[in-house]
């Protein structure tokens, strides 16, 4: 029997097989944040049951938390506090493993999980957001559930699903020059809508995937979700391995080399069976950028905002509202837009490896005139890290505000946001009318386009920024 990377993952986790063909998984890993983590833990408390692992159990401050430097419980966003609160409460009485404000270890939980080795390749790692598939990344079968669901996970350790079907996306060749993980992601969904993957797990593949690093990988999974897929996964190899050597949860000594064997086990056999494979030639991959509210309305730097379809109906309604929005016409370049606001953050692309990218575009230039810049590392680490490069000089040498980590203006919750009417070139995931803030235009795009917009005052090509 020929078997997938996510076969084998599943069926090592498989508890037992339900009537209906719905499978009871061994959960290996549960990651919570103050937003959605408490009220989990809320329930549990209310209902007198109790954490069954506490050690396999990790929460940290992300979502409500301030970015701002000197923060503390207090938050812009209404009633915050009381979320972080709560959850710290009931954390420290679940002994459960919290990286709390002022924690170095404290950061987007997508980043933290990787970070301190918390997720594993062939792990199980479930997480109430539904970007957990980022974790995808380093070879763990990796998903968002609800509340409800992680409370159960919490308690029991297993959580039921069905089995999705399974498709492998190919890109094929190696990546031009400019061209990032961020842009490979965005192409695929542009090109094959931001339902392609519904009903899928998707395992990313082929040489340009291979050449990444971790933490591109990392960014390749984390939109697996906003392809509608059930998660993203990709082989481990030993890019991860020397990755995750070391780090503060990963095994170490004899378990280290057990690990290792049963991690090289992890990669599709030659002739196992795909449901759907889509195969992307990488010389058709440029720079990328959004230019409506869904992921799918997305196009190269260089390109023009494409016509109406001309058939009246849903599709055609939805670019309609989208132009509209965006105060945008068909046609329109979109190299060249004024922008009022940059962004680099979300657990999407605030890694080192983002930030490094970023500066690099940045050192010794200024942020345009009106325009405001921010960066928000993923996690403290990160910021420490970027910090005893002198990066964050850099930013804020440009211009920048440099903030402490979390995961800030990727989302508007009712605290901090962004202004009706301002265009934001975005390292983050999402487009979605009002994400940002009520009536903010969002731009999805990598850092490496962000950081030459914020130089230009307009979105812009990160290629055509030469050398100082």
């Amino acid at each position: 029997m020929k078997y997938t990377l996510f076969d084998k993952v599943w069926n090592d986790h498989v508890v037992t097989q339900q009537d209906d063909g719905a499978d009871l998984l061994y959960i290996d890993r549960i990651f919570l944040h103050e937003r959605t983590g408490s009220s989990a833990l809320t329930s549990i408390e209310e209902g007198g049951r109790k954490i069954k692992n506490p050690a396999h159990v990790f929460c940290t401050m992300d979502h409500i938390v301030d970015t701002f430097p000197g923060r503390t419980d207090q938050t812009t966003m209404p009633g915050g506090s009381e979320f972080i609160k709560v959850t710290r409460d009931l954390s420290l009485k679940g002994n459960i493993t919290l990286f709390d404000l002022g924690d170095e270890r404290q950061g987007i939980s997508h980043v933290v999980s990787p970070e301190q080795g918390i997720a594993l390749p062939g792990c199980t790692v479930i997480c109430p957001d539904s970007h957990t598939c980022t974790l995808g990344g380093i070879g763990a079968l990796a998903t968002g559930v609800g509340s409800s669901e992680c409370e159960h996970a919490l308690v029991t350790e297993t959580l039921r699903f069905s089995k999705p079907k399974q498709m492998r996306v190919v890109f094929a060749g190696q990546l031009k020059s400019g061209v990032s993980a961020k842009d490979m992601i965005l192409h695929l969904i542009a090109a094959y809508s931001a339902a392609g993957g519904s009903g899928y797990a998707i395992e990313f593949a082929g040489p340009a995937v291979e050449s990444l690093t971790v933490e591109a990988r990392l960014t390749l999974c984390n939109m697996a979700v906003e392809f509608s897929a059930f998660t993203g996964i990709i082989a481990p190899d030993d890019k991860v391995f020397e990755y995750l050597k070391g780090r503060p949860y990963a095994p170490s000594g004899e378990s280290w080399q057990q690990a290792k064997e049963y991690w090289g086990t992890l990669s599709t056999d030659d002739g196992a069976h795909f449901d759907q494979e889509i195969v992307i030639d990488c010389a058709t991959i440029s720079p990328t950028v959004t230019w409506g509210t869904s992921p799918q309305e997305a196009i190269s730097v260089d390109g023009q905002v494409p016509s109406l379809v001309p058939e009246n109906g849903d599709a055609r309604r939805s670019m309609e509202q989208s132009l509209a929005y965006m105060g945008l016409k068909p046609g329109q370049s979109i190299q060249g837009l004024p922008i009022q606001v940059a962004f680099i953050g979300s657990c999407t692309n605030s890694r080192l490896s983002d930030l490094r990218i970023a500066a690099a575009i940045l050192k010794g230039r200024k942020v345009a005139s009106g325009v405001r810049a921010i960066c928000v590392p993923g996690s403290t680490q990160v910021k420490q890290a970027a910090e005893k490069e002198g990066l964050d000089q850099i930013f804020l040498n440009a211009g920048f505000e440099w903030r402490e980590s979390g995961c800030s203006m990727c989302f508007y919750a009712g605290g901090e946001g962004f202004v009706s009417g301002e265009r934001v070139i975005t390292s983050t995931n999402r487009n979605f009318e009002g994400r940002q803030g009520p009536g903010c235009r969002s731009h999805l795009a990598s850092p490496a386009t962000v950081a030459a917009s914020a130089i230009n005052g307009a979105i812009t090509d990160s290629r055509k920024m030469g050398a100082l």
